[in-house]
């Protein structure tokens, strides 16, 4: 399997980590970042970028987040890869705050 984005993402967006991910397996909307499971090489690199942390591995998701495997799957298929980092939305820092990040 790979790791997959979460719900954390929402109403932030970060990009830290695809600026370490070495097959550019993210994709994006103007809302949220997900991961092309087809692409992702699961080298976790991604995972510490992240300050909301809404990179998991799938193997280590809780059975209520199973969800965002397919999420992740269906929806890299449809959006652009996303290759730079760029300003969270600007709803990002109380969404950090409310996750307790």
């Amino acid at each position: 399997m790979t790791h997959v984005v979460t719900d954390n993402c929402e109403q932030c967006r970060y990009t830290e980590c695809v600026t370490v991910c070495p097959v550019a397996c993210f994709r994006g909307d103007g809302e949220r970042l997900f991961i092309d499971p087809d692409l992702c090489v699961d080298c976790g690199a991604c995972v510490p970028m992240c300050p909301v942390h809404a990179i998991v591995d799938s193997f280590d998701l809780e059975d209520d987040q199973q969800i965002w495997i397919g999420v992740n799957q269906r929806r890299a298929k449809e959006l652009p890869t996303v290759r730079d980092r760029s300003a969270p939305l600007p709803t990002a820092p109380d969404r950090r705050a409310a996750l307790g990040y």
